[in-house]
């Protein structure tokens, strides 16, 4: 199922499956790499009532004229702007991995603006004050060896040069701005925030859970998937039945 920008009012903002009435709407900024339609099925799990609006980054296939964006900062700042149509109903925001950072800085900047999200979701990444540690690779073949253990890409693309160029191309972008992003310790936003891992998740190895809970002043919530760094891919039901039930109900 093709991802249309909803209402052709933004190239950056994309929903797979509108809403007719939705009570609240859900923000989903994609993990490194990943282009709208990574969260298509996770779009259609989540209740009638919750809209799932996702994040085309710039340079992505299928995106038109505009370059990526190297700077985790300079993204949120233009996430932030372009999805002011949409807020005329609440939202929630979410992000998995390199999208968990993009995400608390979308949800800073809304706040600043006056149009504090209910809820930032964020998955699989270590804190915004962590940095990443030894998992950046360093040329093009530890970026597939990496890619393909993690199983975020379908194998085919893997298989030919047309395929592969474009998707290294935006992974080496989305990896870069991942790995110089480091926030201040005391960097927070007012709205609760959900932490979803997974217990074999490579990148969350030696703990890491917790880290998030500094950079809330509200309400604080973890939830442990079994599964490995996509686990939101492989438990999609699950994963949207907690989303929602977190749109339901405060972090406690």
């Amino acid at each position: 199922m093709a991802v249309q920008p909803l209402d052709k009012r933004s190239e950056w903002i994309r929903s797979a499956v509108p809403r007719a009435n939705p009570g609240i709407r859900l923000v989903c900024c994609p993990y490194a790499g990943a282009s709208a339609s990574a969260y298509n099925a996770l779009s259609a799990a989540l209740p009638d009532d919750v809209e799932a609006l996702s994040v085309q980054y710039p340079g992505r296939p299928g995106s038109r004229g505009e370059p990526p964006v190297k700077d985790v900062g300079a993204l949120a700042d233009r996430i932030a702007e372009e999805v002011r149509p949409w807020l005329d109903r609440p939202v929630a925001v979410f992000g998995h991995s390199f999208g968990s950072v993009v995400a608390f800085e979308v949800t800073r900047r809304l706040e600043a603006a006056g149009a504090a999200p209910r809820q930032l979701i964020v998955s699989g990444r270590r804190s915004p004050s962590d940095g990443l540690g030894s998992h950046t690779p360093r040329d093009d073949q530890e970026i597939i060896a990496e890619l393909k253990e993690l199983g975020g890409i379908p194998p085919r693309f893997f298989e030919k040069e047309k395929f592969l160029e474009p998707i290294l191309t935006v992974v080496k972008n989305d990896y870069h701005a991942n790995s110089t992003y480091l926030a201040p310790e005391k960097a927070s936003v007012g709205c609760p925030i959900s932490f979803l891992f997974a217990d074999a998740d490579p990148y969350l190895t030696g703990g890491g859970e917790q880290g998030w809970e500094r950079h809330t002043s509200a309400g604080f919530r973890i939830r442990r998937f079994s599964g490995g760094h996509f686990f939101l891919n492989e438990k999609v039901a699950e994963v949207a039945e907690e989303i929602a039930d977190i749109l339901r109900n405060e972090p406690h």
